[in-house]
């Protein structure tokens, strides 16, 4: 694996410095960023933004300075222009951790968070699931994996291990294979990536961070 630029290893301390006790790392928030890019409904920005900051009660985010908001969503919207960029090439690029002490590929935070995008819209994804076609196979091995990295799964230890060796050269297979087969399918099977925040916003103004509200009673 290729050292990670310089920009993603900023990213990564940011999401590590935000005051919960579990923050969504960059392999995660990789994982997350994907299910929502490939998701057949859009889901609106202020919405899986509130995932990302680790809060569900819509007090937007934790930073002081408006200027760390913009900053943030902007190395964001950098990462999810990546990610549609790659899917469009038919050549998918998750961000894996890698083991220092042996090498191996960390896989199990990326699907999780792949995981905690699906759950923004369990219904449509599990119609999909549902169906006959290649996106329900995919989205079989998919619960799989899902399955074998949250230690819930009825496989024998042989069957995990054979899918733990190769998970994360199945994952890049699979990805591809949900965006191509939902684009053959005509659904929306790709949400525009976030725009950027306009640099001045007036204090009436929806806030820059997406949490809906005025920007005078949030960040501003």
């Amino acid at each position: 694996m290729k050292p990670l630029p310089s920009r993603l290893r900023r990213l990564d301390d940011a999401l590590a410095d935000l005051p919960f006790d579990e923050p969504m790392l960059l392999t995660e928030l990789d994982g997350f960023l994907t299910g929502v890019l490939l998701c057949p409904e859009p889901i609106p920005q202020a919405e899986w933004l509130q995932g990302v900051w680790g809060i569900d009660d819509g007090s937007g985010p934790p930073f002081e300075d408006p200027l760390d908001v913009q900053w943030f969503v902007d190395a964001i919207t950098a990462r999810c222009t990546e990610i549609v960029r790659d899917l469009s090439r038919g050549k998918p690029q998750p961000l894996f951790d890698i083991d220092e002490r042996n090498g191996d590929v960390l896989w199990e935070l990326w699907i999780d968070g792949f995981a905690e995008a699906m759950a923004l819209r369990p219904a449509i994804w599990a119609t999909l699931a549902a169906g006959e076609d290649d996106v329900a196979d995919a989205l079989a091995q998919v619960s799989v994996l899902i399955g074998i990295a949250r230690n819930d799964t009825s496989l024998d230890s042989l069957a995990i291990n054979d899918l733990e060796v190769r998970a994360h050269t199945d994952l890049v297979d699979l990805i591809a294979r949900l965006h191509g087969a939902g684009m053959r399918a005509g659904s929306a099977a790709l949400a525009m990536p976030i725009k950027s925040i306009p640099t001045r916003i007036g204090r009436n103004d929806p806030c820059r961070c997406g949490s809906g509200k005025k920007s005078k009673r949030c960040c501003g």
